[in-house]
């Protein structure tokens, strides 16, 4: 009997996991939306590592400048649309992947709209789930250009 219930007790808590994470990916794509550093930041380690579209290869300046630099270049709300998010979590440690709809109006006034391959690892620091870890992908062209495929859709 105690094998069940540790079971069932490991099940209820990768459910309770997973349903924490989900909030927390909700809530950091709601404040990139708004575009909000400080609301992005609060999902965030510290010592995150993030791995973006823009260049450089990884990010090494602060965190909330890159964020605002990016905000900056769209005018109004920026929309992000998460599909297919997939979870899987352990205790302290989780991985999210995800199709992701990045769109809105830049600055320049030009539309932007592209789908992107979104990975996310976080960890269980202090009770709290945060993100450690983001990368950010498009596929390219392998017909020699090297090419960004930026007009693929799901």
């Amino acid at each position: 009997m105690s094998e069940i219930r540790k079971n069932l007790k490991s099940c209820m808590n990768e459910a309770t996991n997973e349903s924490e994470i989900r909030r927390v990916i909700e809530a950091w794509a709601g404040a990139i939306c708004a575009k909000d550093a400080d609301a992005v930041l609060s999902h965030t380690s510290p010592e995150s590592v993030g791995f973006f579209l823009a260049p450089p290869l990884q990010a090494q300046s602060d965190l909330k400048q890159n964020l605002e630099e990016w905000f900056k270049t769209f005018r109004g709300p920026i929309s992000l649309e998460i599909r297919d998010l997939t979870i899987r979590v352990g205790d302290d440690v989780a991985f999210c992947h995800s199709l992701n709809r990045i769109s809105g109006q830049k600055v320049s006034g030009e539309r932007t709209d592209i789908w992107l391959r979104e990975t996310v690892g976080l960890c269980k620091i202090e009770g709290r789930w945060l993100i450690i870890h983001e990368h950010e992908s498009v596929p390219f062209y392998m017909d020699g250009s090297n090419r960004a495929a930026v007009d693929l859709k799901p």
